[in-house]
Order: C-alpha cells, then structure tokens, then sequence
C-alpha cells in the first residue's frame, strides 16, 4: 500500500509581491527551495494564514539570497505582499517506508524570508 505524506515545509514564509500578469506558479527564493527539499518545477500546496485560501500551483526558482515569495498568475489572487503562508509539498511512498520518513522543515523569519 501506498500514502501520500508531507515531504517538504516552509512554515510561515511572508508574500513578498503577487503578480497576476504572469503565466502561474509561485517564485521561491533559491536558498529556501534549497532548505526545503524542494525543486522548479514541483507541485506544492498553499495555504494563506491571514485569509484561509488553499490551493495548488507549482515553483519558480527565485534569486538566491533575494527572500523572494512571488504569487503569479491566479494565484496572485489568493494572497497579497505581507500575508504569511505555509509551502508544502508531499510524496507517494510505501506504508512502511512512510512510518520513518522525515520531512523537510524550515522556519523562515517572517520578517525577511531568511532562514533563521
């Protein structure tokens, strides 16, 4: 049997712009991409803490260092520059394989999306 569980976290990281005239996706600095276990490319969900939104899109490499967290597209529509959000990712694995699986963890500091 297989289950799908949280593979990567980046708990309580500040929107710093939304730009709805752009193709989709959400841009992530490079060094939290990095922490996280995360890649271009891969589906995360989004969760919104100041508005409740969910939903899902995927990521854009941000500039390393910049502290970038850019909502594009649609998704600009679910958030705006200063609401806090949580990034996760998730993975298909076997039950038992699942049981000591670790997940990657960062907590930014909301005030600069660095990494503490």
């Amino acid at each position: 049997m297989f289950i799908e569980v949280v593979k990567s976290k980046i708990h309580r990281v500040t929107v710093t712009e939304a730009n709805l005239n752009y193709i989709g996706s959400i841009t992530i600095d490079e060094d939290l991409l990095d922490a996280a276990n995360l890649i271009a490319n891969e589906k995360v969900s989004i969760v919104n803490n100041n508005n409740g939104e969910r939903f899902e899109t995927y990521i854009i490499k941000g500039e390393r260092g910049s502290g970038v967290v850019c909502l594009n597209g649609a998704a600009a529509r679910k958030a705006q520059p200063g609401d806090v959000i949580i990034v996760m990712s998730y993975a298909m694995m076997d039950f038992e394989e699942a049981k000591a699986f670790k997940p990657s963890v960062v907590f930014p500091d909301t005030a600069t999306n660095k990494l503490i």
